[in-house]
């Protein structure tokens, strides 16, 4: 048995291990390098684990591409989770749209509305959770355990790559052919949310894109840092109180800030095969969210680029209609299947 495999088995007994001592468990999937290796394992030894991700509305297009990839390569459900839209909206009325390059608090306010509150809805009622944080991504995850109480969200927390070294991440990627994010190819070796994250230089380290304005020690959004840690404060984020770290002082981190080092560069989609209802616009709409879709993108015909805000209501009455239909047809199918 080779090093990396060895690791794998290490990881494998972590995991089966959570799922019989801590259920029910989640793996809150960011759809980085090394949570598709977990994405891998858990669906590949079927573990009794959900998985979840956090959609926070500001996402590159390479994320959303391997969100979908994930859903149609793995038996695993996604499940998604969207911010709360008043605490968004609230949160841009009072600091802008990009109001976080402001300042650290900023920052943070805007981490809790999009990442933190989503995911402490995709915890609860959960035993344990499950994360790809590795001890050399940055100086803020050295103290990390393997399985450690998380007395914030009240689980236990997993961090079975922890001992892992990036070319650990790779080898196996490239070793089972594992679906990654195509922007780690573009020298982004750490993902989040487009406007926070920018790719790195050589040698540069690995976390140096995300916050790149910020100094490193502050380089957490939330979901991983302690809230009683370096001086707990509460937050006035957007009217809402937040239990917000912010350390013992507020550092500029507007676009001036640079890096020590010269730089240039959390609503639930259900189990496929499920139809889901939305409410748009007060209207209830049927949507199906199965395996099967069909290319909508740029290949539509021209007659048929509107978004719903603009039609008629007699085309919206005929393509609801159809929606049903299909919708029929597709549970037909699954009881003709089942």
């Amino acid at each position: 048995m080779n090093a990396l495999q060895q690791k794998v088995e290490q990881v494998i007994a972590v995991l089966v291990t959570a799922a019989r001592d801590f259920p029910p468990v989640v793996f809150a999937n960011s759809l980085g390098a090394e949570d598709m290796v977990l994405t891998d394992l858990i669906a590949k030894h079927r573990l009794d684990i959900g998985m979840f991700s956090l959609d926070t509305g500001r996402l590159p297009q390479q994320t959303y591409d391997l969100m979908q990839k994930v859903r149609e390569h793995y038996a695993v459900p996604l499940q998604v989770y969207f911010p709360d839209s008043v605490l968004v909206e609230e949160y841009v009325a009072q600091h802008g749209i990009n109001g976080f390059y402001d300042s650290v608090e900023n920052r943070k306010g805007c981490c809790y509305a999009r990442k933190v509150e989503p995911l402490r809805r995709a915890l609860a009622g959960n035993g344990a959770w499950i994360t790809g944080m590795r001890r050399e991504q940055a100086v803020t995850r050295g103290t990390l355990e393997v399985s450690s109480f998380d007395t914030d969200n009240g689980l236990q927390k997993l961090n079975p790559l922890l001992d892992w070294s990036n070319k650990d991440v790779w080898a196996y990627i490239r070793q089972y052919d594992v679906p990654y994010n195509k922007l780690h190819d573009q020298f982004y070796p750490s993902l989040g949310c487009a406007p926070c994250t920018r790719s790195v230089t050589p040698g540069e380290d690995i976390r140096a894109g995300r916050w790149w304005w910020e100094n490193p020690e502050n380089k957490e959004c939330g979901l991983h840092a302690s809230h009683g840690s370096g001086g707990a404060s509460e937050a006035r984020v957007f009217g809402v109180s937040a239990q917000s770290n912010v350390g013992s002082a507020a550092h500029d981190v507007s676009r001036n800030q640079n890096h020590p080092r010269k730089e240039c560069g959390l609503h639930a989609s259900h189990s496929s095969g499920t139809s889901r209802e939305a409410h748009v616009f007060g209207v209830s709409a049927q949507g199906n969210v199965g395996s099967v879709a069909h290319d909508v993108s740029r290949n539509q015909h021209p007659d048929n680029k509107e978004c719903g805000l603009h039609v008629s209501s007699t085309s919206l009455e005929a393509s609801r209609i159809r929606v049903r239909e299909i919708s029929v047809q597709v549970h037909d199918t699954q009881k003709a299947i089942a």
